[in-house]
């Protein structure tokens, strides 16, 4: 019996439905609960670090959180303040990105990905509500952590199951759910940071339960356009178990694939990191207030607009000609990201003497970052949605989140250099990041490039072996 066979109900969407955008109903399902659900995480990451410093670990109010103390001691050293505030950001951020691993093995193995997803859902719902109540600080922290973990590859893998596997819309689809997601990047710290810094921190902790409360409502409303995957039977999943030789050769394909996106996106990930610092320091900020926070507000909506622009455009294209694959979208995406390290390494070579850097530059490097932005991340995730293994697909998508995992980790390296080199040379390895990243999607593109015009996995795979 096939995985397909053993599952009949993933192919239940109906794959000409064009009603939302000229794509699947269930897209835009997706897309609003995903939106949802990305505001409560970006409430967060914008109130957490400041709810911390200026709230709760202060004398008086942390010797209040359950398990603090130990935590403290045994995890962070006994250090405090600010610092504590920060190791705590740091560490809740860099697990995020573990998480949905073992939400994609849960789903894939046990519980099917609808179920995970909805579990996910009311984690983090219950997360941002415990947030109000200040002793069980950290198990609201626990709870966010297995429900981003639970919800967020499992709502990937769903866009990916509306598509046929040579539907070449599945990248557009991703184009359109990333875009979803940007709305809530800007959105959200407007709201909830406005509520929990103005108001009161558990306001903007509480909009944010609410709002992924909502989120889940739209989920549960938009089933029926979605192709849902069941629990798995005891013989279901024996089956899916079974995975061919070419099946992990793909999965060795995509594993290959996450260390070189991590280093790829070495430059979009130093934008919250040395950066911001460069840019407190070095930039002319008369025009913005001489806030440099705020050049992560042109960030968000230069990545916001580009993701809309991108994605008219390939449909405009896609009218007249065929639209690229995955991979050739993503080495487009790539030269456009060596010109964003360009623009800075030429900020920092044209900077005079004694005075400050012109915001032109680093607008000309969010703008052309903002669009390999565009035709790197949404594409290829989407990629991986149209490679793995159904059998394990949840899974791997869990997986692709590890890049982002390596790649914070090698900016938090990197970042260290900052002070120690020459700007324009610390710079040039950012531009080297991304050259490698094209050099590597075009090898792939080589090795994969029969299966993005559409011949299946397992004839690609063992046309390989």
């Amino acid at each position: 019996m096939t995985v397909a066979e053993a599952t009949p109900d993933l192919e239940q969407v109906d794959r000409n439905d064009r009603a939302f955008l000229g794509h699947p109903k269930g897209l835009g399902y997706l897309g609003f609960t995903e939106a949802c659900e990305r505001f409560s995480y970006y409430s967060m990451q914008t109130l957490l670090v400041l709810y911390m410093v200026n709230y709760l670990l202060v004398p008086g109010r942390m010797d209040k959180v359950i398990g603090l103390d130990w935590v403290q001691v045994h995890v962070y050293r006994g250090i405090a303040g600010q610092p504590l505030a920060s190791a705590i950001f740091g560490t809740y951020t860099a697990l995020v990105y573990l998480t949905p691993i073992f939400g994609g093995i849960i789903a894939d193995r046990w519980l099917g990905r609808n179920t995970t997803l909805i579990v996910g859902g009311v984690l983090m719902a219950i997360g941002h509500f415990l947030m109000a109540i200040q002793p069980a600080f950290l198990f609201a922290l626990l709870a966010l952590l297995l429900g981003v973990g639970a919800f967020k590859g499992n709502i990937a893998s769903q866009v990916g199951a509306l598509y046929g596997p040579n539907d070449l819309r599945r990248a557009m689809a991703f184009q359109i759910f990333y875009i979803f997601i940007n709305v809530s990047v800007i959105v959200a710290p407007l709201i909830s940071g406005t509520l929990g810094q103005k108001v009161g921190w558990h306001y903007g902790f509480g909009c944010a339960g609410v709002v992924m409360v909502l989120g889940l409502i739209i989920y549960l409303s938009g089933r029926r356009w979605l192709s849902l995957e069941e629990r798995p039977t005891r013989s279901e999943r024996a089956a899916r178990e079974r995975l061919s030789r070419n099946d992990w050769m793909c999965v060795i394909y995509l594993i290959i694939l996450i260390p070189v996106m991590a280093i790829a996106l070495l430059t979009n990930q130093e934008i919250f990191n040395a950066y911001l610092v460069w840019g407190d320091q070095q930039f002319d900020l008369t025009l913005l207030n001489n806030t440099s926070s705020w050049l992560i507000t042109i960030d968000a909506a230069l990545s916001f607009s580009m993701l809309v622009a991108v994605a008219v455009f390939w449909k405009w294209w896609s009218l007249k000609h065929r639209e690229p694959d995955e991979l050739s979208k993503m080495i487009i995406g790539s030269f456009f990201t060596i010109a964003g390290g360009a623009c800075l390494f030429m900020a920092a070579l044209t900077q005079p003497h004694g005075g400050k850097i012109p915001l032109f530059w680093p607008v000309m490097f969010h703008l052309m970052n903002s669009i390999g932005f565009a035709h790197v991340l949404p594409i290829s995730l989407a990629l991986f949605s149209k490679i793995a293994p159904r059998q394990i697909n949840a899974t791997v998508i869990g997986l692709y989140y590890l890049a982002f995992f390596i790649a914070n980790a090698v900016v938090g390296w990197v970042g260290e250099l900052y002070s120690s080199l020459p700007t324009t040379t610390f710079w040039l390895i950012h531009i080297a990041s991304a050259a490698f990243g094209l050099v590597a999607f075009a090898l792939f593109k080589v090795v994969l490039g029969k299966r993005m015009a559409g011949t299946g996995v397992s004839e690609q795979a063992e046309a390989l072996s």
